[in-house]
C-alpha cells in the first residue's frame, strides 16, 4: 500500500534512481488494459472493447452492469478475440445496432454477428473463410434499408504487401455466407463509410498514395439507388487544387445534414457542414484548435449529435489546444460553444447515451477511462461525472507517488520556433534526492511520428519518476495537436527536426538546473525508436538509449513495410541520398554509447531484421549492446510478461551503464554484450 506523502524534511535522502516504489513493473503491466472503442445498445447500456495483457492482449467486448455494484459482463466468448488488423493498426473492430453486434475476430479476421441479449449467444460468421486471416474488415455501419452491413475491406489474397482496399457490403439477414460485394473502389484507401438515417446517401473518406490521410484526403457522398448501388457521386471536400486539406470523420445529423471535420485555410481541424442544395461547405465553428486526430486507426469518434427537444443540431465535441483537451457542446444554430467542466485533460472518443455522454479520456490523476457525463436539462452543463471503466481500478492508492507533469515550451534550433513537452520531476512519498545531486533524465520520443504525447497519467512513466528519475515526453515538430504548420515541420525533415528537438529539450532541462547533464538517456518505440537511434548516431547529447521496435534502415522500412505507410516516409525523408544519410545503420561508426533493443518477431511494420542488423553492427564495434526478441509479439507489445520485462530491463540497463546507483527492485539483468 502507498504511504501518505511525508513532509520534505522527514523523507529519506537516497540517490536518485535507487528509490523503492510500490509502482512495480507488475503493477504497470497489469494495469495496461487498452480501450478499443465504446458503443451504446438498444437499452442505453454501454458496451466497450478492452484488450487484456493478462490474456495475451485478447480483445473482449464488455457490457456495463445492469445494477450498481454488479460486475460488468463479458460478451465475447473465450474462443474469440475482437480485433482487426486492417492497415496493421486496426480500430473500428466492432459496431453495435440495437441488440446486435458485428465484430472482427482476430485469429481469422472474419466478421461475426452476435446477439447482445443472450449470454449464450454464439457468434455467427458473416464473411467467407479464406483459409487464414487474408481479408480484414474495419469501420463498419449497419444499413437498415437493405438489412446489410457496409464496411471497409482490406484484401491480401493477391498481394500481401499491396492489398486492395474497398468499401463492401454483405447481407446480415440470411444464413448463407456470400462473398462481399464492392460498393465503392478504385482508390488506395477508404475510411468512415457513413449512412444518412434513410440509407439513401453514404459519405466516406478516401485518399491515395503518397499521401497519408492527414496530408490530403477527399470527402465523397454517394447516392444509393433502389437496388442498393451507388449511382451518383459528389466530392464534397478535398478536390479543390487551391485548398490543401484533409477532411475526416463525416457524420449525418438526425435531420440529414452532413457534418465533417477538415483543416482547410486555418490549418486546424474544425467542424464544417455541407449545404447540399448549393453544394458548398460552411464552417460551423472556427477555433485555432484541433477537433480531430490523425487517422492512424479506424473508427474514431471525436464528436456526436445529442438529442435536443428543439429543432437544432447540438454537437458534443472535444478539441485540443496547447496540450489540453476540452469537452464542449456546440450549438449549430447559434454557432456557440459551451464548455463542460469535467476533470479529463485528454479526451478521445465520445458516444451518445440517454441524457448522457460516454467520454473516453484521462488526466494527470486518471488513467485511460470511460466516464458517464450526465448533462443538465439545457444540455450546456455537466450535471454529473462518473467513471464507468478504467484501465486499472485501484491505481489511486499510489497517488502520493505520482509525478504531475509540467507542460513546457522550449526553444528549438530554428530561431523563433519553439516545441513542446511534458516534464515529470522525480516524486516519491518516502524518498528525496541526495544533497547536491540532480536526477538522471529519461527522454521519450513518441511514435508515429505524426502522433502526439499527452500529459495524462501513465504508470509506465510513474514507474521511472517514483524511483527518482526525471522523465520528459516530447512533442517534437511534426507532432499532431498544434495545427498543420507544426505538423508539416517534419516534411522532408524526419531524422533532423525530431532529433534536434529532442536534444534541444534535454539541453533546456539541463540548463534549467532540473536534471543531470551527464545522465541523459533516451527511449522510444517505432518511429520514436528511429529518433532514438538517430539521436545516438548523429548527436552526442545522450549517454545511453533504448529502442523498442525502432527503425534503423529507412530504405529497408520503405521496402518491407505495409501498404498504409509504404509511401509515408517518401514525404518525410526525400531523396535517395537522404534515405542513406539518415539511416543509423549506415553510420555505426558514429555510435558511441550503450543501446538496448526490444523487438517483436511478428512485426509487419518494422521487420525484426532492423533490430538484428543494428545489434550485430554495434556488437562488432565493441559497444555495450543487448537485444531482446519476443515470440508472438507484433508492432507494440501486448502481453503482460513482455511489457514487464521490457520496463525492468531498460531500468537496470540504464542503472548499470550510466546511473551510478543500484535499483531497489530485484531484477535479473540480461547479459550485455561487450560489458558483461
Amino acid at each position: 500500500m502507498a504511504a501518505s506523502s511525508l513532509p520534505q524534511q522527514d523523507k529519506i535522502p537516497a540517490p536518485y534512481g535507487s528509490w523503492k516504489s510500490p509502482i512495480t513493473a507488475d503493477v504497470v503491466s497489469g494495469s495496461s488494459k487498452r480501450l478499443g472503442g465504446t458503443a451504446v445498445d438498444a437499452r442505453g447500456s454501454l458496451i466497450w472493447l478492452e484488450s487484456r495483457p493478462t490474456e495475451a492482449g485478447r480483445g473482449v467486448l464488455v457490457k456495463e452492469p445492469g445494477k450498481p455494484g454488479d460486475e460488468p459482463v463479458d460478451i465475447t466468448p473465450k474462443e474469440f478475440g475482437v480485433r482487426t488488423v486492417a492497415q496493421e493498426y486496426g480500430g473500428g473492430a466492432f459496431r453495435v445496432s440495437g441488440d446486435t453486434v458485428i465484430f472482427s475476430n482476430y485469429k481469422d479476421q472474419r466478421l461475426y454477428k452476435q446477439s447482445l441479449n443472450s449470454k449464450d449467444s454464439t457468434p455467427l460468421p458473416l464473411t467467407p473463410d479464406y483459409g487464414g486471416p487474408l481479408v480484414s474488415y474495419a469501420d463498419g455501419v449497419f444499413d437498415a434499408r437493405f438489412n446489410r452491413y457496409i464496411t471497409v475491406q482490406e484484401d491480401h489474397r493477391e498481394s500481401s504487401l499491396n492489398p486492395t482496399t474497398t468499401i463492401v457490403t454483405m447481407g446480415i439477414g440470411g444464413k448463407d455466407i456470400q462473398e462481399p460485394e464492392v460498393l465503392v473502389g478504385g482508390n488506395d484507401f477508404y475510411a468512415f463509410p457513413r449512412l444518412d438515417s434513410r440509407g439513401e446517401k453514404m459519405a466516406w473518406i478516401e485518399w491515395c498514395q503518397p499521401n497519408m490521410p492527414w496530408d490530403k484526403s477527399e470527402l465523397w457522398v454517394g447516392y444509393i439507388s433502389e437496388n442498393g448501388e451507388v449511382y451518383k457521386r459528389i466530392c464534397v471536400a478535398g478536390s479543390d487544387s487551391t485548398l490543401v486539406e484533409s477532411p475526416t470523420e463525416p457524420k449525418w445529423s438526425p435531420n440529414g445534414e452532413l457534418f465533417f471535420i477538415t483543416d482547410r485555410k486555418s490549418g486546424f481541424w474544425n467542424i464544417y457542414k455541407w449545404v447540399e442544395s448549393e453544394n458548398k461547405v460552411v464552417a460551423v465553428y472556427s477555433l485555432d484548435a484541433e477537433f480531430a486526430r490523425p487517422l492512424w486507426v479506424f473508427g474514431m469518434n471525436s464528436y456526436e449529435f445529442i438529442q435536443s427537444n428543439e429543432q437544432k443540431n447540438l454537437i458534443a465535441c472535444s478539441y485540443r489546444q496547447n496540450g489540453t483537451s476540452y469537452l464542449a457542446i456546440l450549438d449549430d444554430a447559434q454557432s456557440s460553444l459551451s464548455l463542460l467542466d469535467i476533470p479529463f485533460t485528454d479526451i478521445d472518443n465520445i458516444s451518445s447515451g440517454k441524457q448522457c455522454l460516454y467520454v473516453e479520456g484521462a488526466s494527470a490523476f486518471h488513467l485511460p477511462s470511460v466516464a458517464k457525463v450526465t448533462l443538465d436539462e439545457h444540455k450546456t452543463k455537466a450535471a454529473e461525472f462518473e467513471i464507468i471503466w478504467c484501465s486499472s481500478s485501484d491505481v489511486l492508492k499510489y497517488k502520493s507517488y505520482f509525478s504531475v507533469p509540467e507542460f513546457i515550451e522550449f526553444p528549438t534550433e530554428v530561431p523563433g520556433q519553439n516545441a513542446y513537452a511534458y516534464f515529470y520531476p522525480p516524486s516519491n512519498a518516502e524518498f528525496q534526492g541526495s544533497s547536491g545531486e540532480k536526477p538522471p533524465l529519461l527522454l521519450k520520443s513518441h511514435g508515429g511520428p505524426t502522433s502526439e504525447t499527452h500529459g495524462s497519467l501513465n504508470l509506465n512513466i510513474q514507474y521511472w519518476t517514483s524511483r527518482g528519475w526525471a522523465f520528459v515526453d516530447v512533442n517534437y515538430g511534426g507532432s499532431t495537436g498544434y495545427g498543420r504548420d507544426y505538423r508539416d515541420r517534419l516534411l522532408g525533415q524526419w531524422g533532423i527536426v525530431d532529433v534536434n528537438d529532442c536534444c534541444s529539450c534535454a539541453r533546456f532541462l539541463v540548463d534549467s538546473g532540473k536534471v543531470d547533464g551527464e545522465r541523459l538517456c533516451i527511449t522510444g518505440g517505432s518511429a520514436g525508436g528511429y529518433t532514438t537511434l538517430a539521436a545516438l548516431a548523429f548527436k552526442e547529447t545522450f549517454k545511453a538509449g533504448a529502442s523498442l521496435y525502432g527503425v534503423a534502415d529507412l530504405s529497408l522500412l520503405r521496402a518491407e513495410t505495409h501498404k498504409f505507410e509504404s509511401h509515408y516516409i517518401d514525404n518525410l525523408v526525400g531523396s535517395e541520398k537522404d534515405y542513406f544519410e539518415r539511416s543509423p545503420i549506415n553510420f555505426v561508426d558514429k555510435f558511441s554509447c550503450p543501446i538496448i533493443l526490444f523487438q517483436g518477431l511478428e512485426d509487419k511494420v518494422v521487420a525484426p531484421d532492423q533490430a538484428r542488423k543494428i545489434y550485430q553492427a554495434l556488437k562488432e564495434k565493441g559497444l555495450p549492446v543487448a537485444l531482446v526478441e519476443y515470440e508472438g509479439e507484433q508492432h507494440g507489445f501486448r502481453k503482460a510478461e513482455n511489457i514487464k520485462f521490457t520496463l525492468e530491463q531498460q531500468m537496470v540497463f540504464f542503472a548499470r551503464l550510466v546511473g551510478h546507483f543500484d535499483v531497489a527492485d530485484e531484477i535479473n539483468p540480461i547479459k550485455i554484450d561487450n560489458f558483461d
